[in-house]
């Protein structure tokens, strides 16, 4: 059973940079199309970010496009998202999520993801 495991969230101020890791065991991720998800105190579960299995394709939310970046390493079985020029508004709890999926096929920004991660909290202070 793939498990998920998210690490790398914390304090920062506004402006700067945090990079999340989503660890992957119990299974390989060369053939997943993983996502980011945020949720925020009272607010619902936001799609920020997502890449194919194949690394071909990727997506955003507008308002982390241009500073938010999405990669995945198959040889670590991890996904990154490396959050640049972070904004108080993006302070969450940042999920990873995974599914199944053939390796070119786009990824998308819905909740359509098999197995999530526990979560990690993102503060982004003014």
């Amino acid at each position: 059973q793939l498990q998920l495991v998210e690490s790398g969230g914390g304090l920062v101020q506004f402006g700067g940079s945090l990079r999340l890791s989503c660890a992957a065991s119990g299974g390989i991720l060369d053939y997943s199309a993983l996502a980011w998800f945020r949720q925020a105190p009272g607010k619902e579960r936001e799609a920020v970010s997502c890449i194919n299995p194949s690394g071909s394709f990727s997506n955003y939310v507008d308002s982390v496009k241009g500073r938010f970046t999405i990669s995945k390493d198959n040889a670590k079985n991890t996904v990154y998202l490396q959050m640049n020029s972070l904004k108080p508004e993006d302070t969450a709890v940042y999920f990873c999520a995974e599914v199944g999926s053939p390796l070119s096929r786009p990824c998308v920004l819905r909740p359509e993801y098999d197995r999530w991660g526990q979560g990690t909290q993102v503060t982004v202070s003014s």
